[in-house]
């Protein structure tokens, strides 16, 4: 039962955080960015499809692929099991 509850939750999550990034891109007061970046994490933990996307997409960029790689491993520790 805590592991259903803990993927709707982290899915939930995601969604939120993406749409937030979403009105960020309009709204001048939020990071859009930012918020689309940790939605897109959060998502990635659940799809492999997303998870190669960003992989692919961070590859060009040495920096940003390393705290992503960072970033994802931070998230398994600290969530678990997904």
């Amino acid at each position: 039962m805590k592991y259903h509850i803990k993927r709707i939750t982290i899915f939930a999550l995601g969604i939120i955080f993406l749409v937030f990034g979403v009105l960020g891109l309009f709204l001048p007061f939020l990071q859009g960015f930012l918020f689309i970046a940790i939605g897109l994490l959060l998502l990635s933990l659940y799809s492999p499809t997303l998870r190669e996307w960003v992989e692919t997409h961070t590859r060009r960029w040495p920096k940003l692929h390393s705290i992503v790689g960072k970033t994802d491993a931070w998230l398994r520790r600290t969530i678990g099991d997904v």
